[in-house]
């Protein structure tokens, strides 16, 4: 396409050389008895030196230089694009490369036989109500166009799409797919080429995606998917065929995950797979894994007991004594807490949790600090579950006091901090710093806000119905004519979406729309129940009942009063 670009700077390795013939191995900034100031363009006198008296556009080697396409020869493109325009980067994944039936050129080629050239000449010459005529468009010549320039002015696209349904509508019914309950294991792995896989991807009948077809395109439709974003799930269910060791098993989530080195999408697909009755789930999560990084090299006994316990913990136990399953964070609380306890006793000798006494529970327990509690907590857990489950004679913790958090004083935020925020330009943002600053919401309850938890005003949050202030409501409105003009056809039925879950039904992340503001769900709404601490004078009932917290939690609050007035009296 064009000469390759110049070395770089012996020196600082960021520059290219000061020029190439005769040879030089430094920048003008490097130059022995420099820096110099590099001189203009000798071809357009720009200043934006590259080499050999060249800036970065006039170059040929520079990446800003603008050539001509590879895939279509149009021009306007640049180095630092592969020499490829918009169009033909689609092509290069999904054609397969092929001698045009028309022009005879070596390209990547469409189902039509044809380059991309010889399509757009068709298109360019195409009759309204009719179909591209190759053959005559391309007789006598070609146009040649400017890059990323076409548009599809005569409705070829739409008349396109009919004719795919069409077709696949008179296709004969994909071959029956029996889903083996089994997989077969292979004896070892050599990890494939990765040439090889795209090539099979382009080339080759994909029996997965014609299963799946049906399903994508209804799930397509419903969800108001994009062109890209069907095409980009057809492409990965190819890979994933290409990838597949043992055809006709069911697909596991590791292997979409792994179909991304190849230019394949995840999340999208698993939602298609799902659908199909062809997704096995494998991942293992990040608390089963942190479990066992923390237990392993412990005795054997003791590593038994401790894997009872977090399978109790992870998936609950419908025996008697039944339990409910906790929350993720929190067995990784615990486990964050209890680990070096493990390490040390078994240090010391002991290979069974039966063997640990009150005094050992006592004196491996931190001094201080949050490790303390944690470990404190997850020990007893342990030693219950085990007592209930006869693996331990004794609970070695029974009758030891509890160990109690270290009691800290909220601090109030900055006042400028949350008006700033409350008028941020992004409507996603203001009305979500509104919804916990006037009425107190945590972020996981935000993210589960759906469009009609909302009617005339209120905003009902389980038993609890919440009306809301007219700051909130007027962010409100603007936020949902927000929604209604970048997502109109969404099926999501959360309050509020981005990007990614607007073709979804998945809600948000808690933190979405405080990324960038500097502050936190959870420390606002601290800083509104602080606030209406001091402004009830410490009535600990209502900060109850319109915050939802516990007693404990509303009296951790009470000690800014103390602060604030020492000898003052308030009511409790």
């Amino acid at each position: 396409m064009s000469s390759p670009p110049p070395g770089k700077c012996a020196v600082c390795q960021v520059s290219r050389v000061a020029w190439t013939k005769p040879r030089m191995d430094f920048c003008y900034n490097c130059l022995p008895g420099g820096p110099f100031t590099p001189p203009p363009c000798r071809a357009c006198g720009g200043m934006d030196y590259f080499s050999q008296a060249l800036c970065t556009r006039c170059h040929p080697g520079a990446p800003l230089h603008v050539g001509s396409c590879r895939g279509c020869l149009a021009w306007g493109v640049y180095r630092s694009n592969s020499w490829q325009c918009w169009s033909c980067r689609w092509w290069f994944t999904h054609y397969p490369v092929d001698s045009c039936e028309f022009c005879g050129r070596e390209s990547r080629i469409n189902g039509q036989g044809a380059c991309r050239l010889c399509w757009e000449n068709a298109r360019l010459h195409q009759q309204p109500g009719r179909a591209p005529n190759l053959e005559t468009a391309n007789q006598h010549g070609q146009q040649l166009f400017l890059a990323n320039f076409q548009s599809d002015k005569t409705g070829a696209a739409r008349r396109r799409a009919a004719s795919a349904r069409e077709l696949q509508r008179k296709q004969p019914p994909a071959l029956p797919t029996t889903i083996a309950a089994t997989r077969q294991l292979m004896l070892f792995r050599m990890p494939p080429g990765h040439g090889a896989i795209k090539g099979r991807a382009l080339t080759g009948d994909s029996r997965l995606l014609r299963y799946c077809a049906p399903v994508l395109r209804e799930h397509a439709e419903r969800h108001a998917w994009t062109r890209r974003q069907t095409n980009s799930v057809v492409h990965t269910l190819k890979l994933l065929d290409a990838l597949q060791d043992w055809p006709g098993a069911k697909i596991l989530v590791s292997d979409v995950a792994a179909s991304i080195r190849y230019g394949g999408t995840q999340t999208s697909t698993l939602e298609i797979l799902a659908a199909a009755g062809l997704l096995v789930d494998d991942r293992t999560t990040a608390v089963e894994q942190y479990f066992e990084k923390k237990t392993t090299g412990l005795p054997q006994e003791m590593a038994g007991q401790l894997q009872l316990w977090f399978d109790v913990m992870l998936k609950g136990s419908a025996n008697v004594p039944r339990r409910h399953p906790r929350h993720e964070q929190t067995i990784h609380l615990h486990i964050q807490g209890m680990a070096p306890i493990w390490r040390r006793w078994a240090e010391q000798g002991h290979t069974s949790l039966a063997e640990i006494s009150r005094h050992d529970f006592v004196e491996a327990l931190p001094t201080e600090g949050a490790n303390r509690l944690f470990a404190d907590q997850g020990l007893r857990s342990v030693f219950a579950i085990l007592k209930s489950r006869k693996k331990v004679f004794t609970n070695p913790t029974r009758g030891v006091p509890v160990a109690r958090s270290n009691t800290t004083v909220p601090m109030p935020l900055d006042t400028a901090k949350i008006r700033d925020a409350l008028n941020s330009p992004d409507p996603t943002v203001a009305l979500a710093v509104a919804l916990v600053a006037f009425h107190g919401l945590t972020g996981p309850q935000l993210a589960a806000i759906q469009l009609t938890d909302i009617s005339d005003g209120k905003l009902t949050l389980g038993e609890k119905t919440v009306p809301l202030a007219r700051p909130v409501l007027t962010r409100l409105t603007a936020y949902l004519d927000y929604r209604a003009r970048n997502w109109p056809s969404t099926l999501n039925p959360h309050l509020i979406v981005n990007r990614k879950t607007a073709p979804r039904t998945t809600p948000t992340s808690k933190l979405y729309a405080w990324r960038n503001l500097g502050v936190t769900p959870q420390a606002l709404r601290e800083d509104r129940i602080l606030q209406e601490i001091l402004a009830t004078g410490g009535d600990v009932r209502r900060i109850c009942d319109f915050f939802g917290i516990g007693i404990d939690a509303a009296m951790r609050y009470t000690l800014v009063l103390a602060q604030t007035d020492p000898d003052g009296d308030h009511a409790q």
